[in-house]
């Protein structure tokens, strides 16, 4: 038997109630200074954890203070422990949205660290919330005296099936896990598929890879067709990369002339365009005697692969410029051909608005043999 109502039982639970409630007040007051101190640190991990104490800690003392009172009003024992029940599950659904918050916070913290960009990788960080959400679900069940046992014998049956059910979906998932697993592939990489897609890694997420062009368009990738094909990552194992330029200069050119002026400019970009390595060593080879031209190669270093096209630009430009300043000559290709005997006809075009308006002929007579009139007929 539980006695009569009083007054004084219903200020106690008022004051209990009150207190909670002020308390609430009082800790998120203190939790939002700590974020604003938490901000000025280099670490992200604290910003996390203080957001998730900030929705944790509030509730804590809102569920203490209902739980306060309701042990100072005079409640029948089933009704006192349904509510002491339905208190516990609101202060675990609390704590097990938070501590998802958090873990998936930290990973995608690390995933950040690792990879220097802003993307993140999803996947661990989906795979760790749901992990933690789930464990918080068999608590609320054991809790509420559901036995999980069968339940997880269930799960274990019905995941075989789904297992079958889904094979796609789970090969791209552990594709995607063993893909960052293995660092092969990490968000912020710039890659090239053999067939021919490429662009930055934005995100690997459970099921597909995102990418972005240099055009700033998504190219969506499944995680298994990405595990199989073959692929360049031009930002390992350095970000860092060469690339080469081809030239080539006239066959009545000074080579170490040629070869000093370049390597001025290789330098001068270097040390100007951002983007650039000021450290780079300029490298001349020269490698062909071409029809016209004697070719060579300038080995350029970038920082990343999409500085090259800003580098090649601003090379071209200066190399040019300083070759006619120099009296360099990069010349046309030209090539030589034999005619044979008789009459070549070229076209000629008439002006005019008669009848006799159209295309007339020029008849060009050469010689029997024109190997022997000791004149190479060259066209530029």
């Amino acid at each position: 038997m539980t006695r009569d109502l009083t007054v004084d039982d219903l200020v106690l639970a008022g004051v209990a109630l009150a207190a909670g409630l002020l308390g609430a007040f009082l800790l998120r007051i203190l939790l939002r200074w700590l974020g604003k101190h938490a901000g000025r640190t280099r670490w992200s991990g604290d910003d996390v954890i203080v957001d998730a104490l900030r929705s944790v800690l509030p509730w804590a003392a809102v569920v203490g203070g209902a739980a306060g009172a309701a042990a100072a009003l005079p409640l029948t024992r089933t009704v006192q422990h349904n509510v002491y029940q339905a208190l516990n599950v609101l202060l675990i659904f609390v704590v097990t949205v938070a501590a998802a918050r958090v873990v998936a916070g930290l990973v995608r913290t690390v995933t950040q660290s690792r990879s220097g960009v802003a993307a993140s990788a999803t996947i661990f960080v989906n795979i760790t919330r749901v992990v933690v959400l789930a464990i918080g679900f068999l608590v609320v069940l054991q809790t509420l005296g559901i036995s999980i046992a069968p339940l997880l014998t269930a799960l274990g049956v019905g995941g075989l099936a789904v297992a079958l059910a889904l094979q796609d979906t789970l090969a791209n998932l552990f594709a995607g896990i063993h893909i960052l697993a293995s660092k092969t592939v990490q968000p912020g990489d710039y890659i090239r598929l053999s067939s021919g897609e490429e662009g930055y890694v934005e995100d690997i997420n459970w099921r597909q890879t995102t990418v972005s062009d240099l055009s700033n368009n998504l190219i969506v990738i499944p995680n298994g067709q990405l595990a199989k094909t073959n692929m360049t990552n031009f930002m390992r194992p350095e970000q860092q990369l060469t690339i080469t330029v081809q030239v080539g200069v006239a066959y009545d050119s000074d080579l170490e002339q040629v070869e000093r002026v370049t390597a001025e400019v290789v330098a001068e970009v270097m040390r100007e365009i951002t983007g650039a390595v000021p450290e780079h060593e300029p490298a001349v080879r020269f490698h062909t005697f071409g029809d016209s031209r004697i070719g060579f190669t300038v080995i350029l270093g970038v920082g990343e692969f999409s500085d090259q096209y800003r580098i090649k630009h601003e090379f071209i430009k200066r190399l040019h410029q300083r070759y006619r300043v120099e009296g360099i000559r990069i010349p046309a290709p030209t090539r030589t051909v034999a005619l044979q005997q008789g009459a070549v006809v070229i076209p000629q075009q008439r002006t005019g608005d008669g009848p006799e308006a159209g295309q007339d002929g020029i008849a060009v007579n050469l010689p029997a043999d024109p190997c022997r009139d000791g004149v190479d007929h060259e066209i530029s």
